[in-house]
């Protein structure tokens, strides 16, 4: 399990947390993402319970386990939170933040000394130590109480399975060729995006955002330019179609 730094500076930073070589074949790869700041982490979309050993390895060599003080899941799918009942276990004292409409489905993977914070269907706000991260709501993209999760002052919107794309799990983490990219994308969202109202919405709501790092659960990851290139590609798709057809 790879670790990557992708912002720092002296309130926080952000880790990102895949292309792990080792998982096993039939396994979708993902990405898991961390803002440290002095006293506190935020881990989020922490993964599957099969990648739980590897992860735990990867984050504590960034951080000690007590400083991991929050969890986010940006929905209830098993490749991004099955492995809950194993970070209950390794954590001390720890709150997951997650949409209140899939507490019920959620506690299923195992939660007796996680809190569990639902985030009500406008959003909310974490504060870590000197840190203010946003909540931003990404309903029905793909599940039906969804959020991103914002930084404003690192400019990194991380967006979940938005941007999502199927890769190799020794594939580059950023995005170098955006029209080559959109083959990997193209059929996931048409397939897993079932609104094109609320689709659209995610886009006009996201366009307000400063961001120069867009960072999905699945493949690479879109900086600088290619950040707008996706909303105008997402903004034109049609999605909710099964196989290219209506």
């Amino acid at each position: 399990m790879k670790a990557e730094k992708l912002y720092e500076n002296n309130d926080h930073t952000w880790i990102v947390f895949g292309r792990d070589e080792d998982k096993p074949d039939l396994i979708i790869d993902t990405n898991q993402y961390m803002v440290t700041s002095k006293k506190n982490s935020l881990l989020m979309d922490p993964g599957g319970v099969e990648l739980f050993s590897a992860m735990l390895s990867a984050v504590i060599k960034e951080v000690p386990a007590q400083k991991i003080t929050h969890l986010f899941a940006s929905h209830q799918d098993p490749d991004i939170i099955s492995s809950l009942g194993l970070w209950d276990l390794a954590l001390t004292d720890a709150t997951l933040h997650s949409p209140w409409l899939w507490e019920g489905y959620i506690r299923h993977f195992g939660m007796q000394h996680i809190e569990y914070e639902g985030i009500p269907d406008e959003g909310s706000r974490l504060t870590l130590d000197e840190v203010v991260l946003e909540f931003i709501p990404a309903h029905y993209l793909h599940s039906s109480g969804n959020f991103n999760v914002y930084d404003p002052k690192a400019k990194i919107l991380m967006s979940g399975d938005i941007g999502a794309a199927m890769e190799e799990p020794d594939a580059p983490m950023f995005v170098e060729d955006f029209d080559a990219h959109i083959g990997k994308m193209k059929m996931f969202h048409q397939r897993w995006m079932p609104s094109n109202k609320a689709k659209n919405d995610w886009v006009r709501r996201v366009r307000q955002l400063d961001i120069e790092m867009m960072c999905p659960q699945h493949g690479r990851i879109f900086r600088g330019a290619d950040v707008k290139r996706f909303l105008d590609w997402f903004e034109n798709l049609e999605v909710g179609v099964l196989g290219g057809r209506r």
